[in-house]
């Protein structure tokens, strides 16, 4: 990527802990990098190919003052996610916003906060196997397409496969959907398990029945294991119904932990199940 460097935008505005802040207001220092490919717009010398930086500086200011934060922190979060939100073309970007004579009793010349957030890429598998399977995979669908932290970008067909782990039920429909996001791991794990929630999920019998079940797969390159989420998944490598989508819509990601490409994947598993 580009970048587009916004240096020391001022805005008058009102953000502070204490109440005399609020009323009496002062003047922040905003800084952004924003992160475009303007290979097109420095070849056409075409505005639209890029992104208006003094469209920018105004959204930033129009956050800056009619908004009332405690945090500055709050306040550079909230620019980079409604820039991001604004501008397609802005793939990430690094906000630093900067409060001169901070009242800590010091002095010093300001006191400064940097956020750098971006859309990640996260691949989510999907499966019901319980009352209207095809519905409650595009309810999945559907309830990710709308929110405004999410993008689907891509979706595999939905194919119909067998159970695993012996517990008798009926047969699965599985798929695989590519999204982009402003959500954490964890953030994408609370907002999948609500539209569970939503599709009345049950947790009674491991690996037992479900009206949906979203997991996710891969965020980004990025391996992590908490006590909540462990990416890669970590039955993906074994799972037939899931590399078969993942094949169909990203056939040559590759997995970061053991190095092969998805197709490579599916069929070395698909061997190993004919022997």
């Amino acid at each position: 990527m580009d970048r587009i460097r916004i240096n020391n935008l001022e805005v008058f505005a009102n953000h502070g802990v204490f109440p005399e802040e609020n009323s009496l207001g002062q003047k922040f220092i905003i800084s952004a990098v924003l992160h475009v490919d303007t290979h097109k717009a420095g070849l056409t010398d075409d505005l639209t190919e890029s992104v208006h930086y003094g469209e920018v500086c105004n959204l930033i200011s129009k956050i800056t003052r009619e908004n009332t934060f405690k945090l500055i922190e709050r306040l550079a979060e909230v620019i980079a996610e409604e820039v991001l939100l604004t501008y397609d073309r802005i793939r990430e970007i690094e906000i630093e916003v900067k409060k001169p004579w901070a009242p800590i009793a010091q002095t010093l010349d300001y006191v400064s906060v940097t956020v750098n957030r971006k859309w990640h890429t996260a691949y989510i598998g999907l499966g019901s196997n319980l009352g209207d399977k095809e519905g409650y995979l595009k309810l999945a669908c559907d309830r990710i397409a709308q929110n405004s932290k999410c993008k689907l970008i891509k979706a595999s067909d939905f194919i119909v496969t067998e159970p695993v782990g012996g517990v008798e039920q009926d047969d699965f429909l599985n798929g695989v959907i590519c999204v982009g996001t402003l959500y954490t791991p964890e953030e994408l794990l609370d907002f999948t398990a609500g539209i569970e929630a939503e599709a009345k999920r049950e947790r009674i019998v491991h690996w037992g029945p479900r009206t949906l079940d979203l997991d996710i797969l891969f965020y980004d390159d990025i391996v992590m294991h908490t006590d909540r989420l462990i990416i890669p998944h970590k039955e993906l490598h074994k799972r037939l119904f899931v590399l078969e989508p993942m094949t169909c819509i990203a056939p040559y990601f590759c997995h970061p932990v053991y190095g092969k490409t998805m197709s490579d994947m599916y069929e070395d598993l698909k061997k190993r199940d004919l022997i």
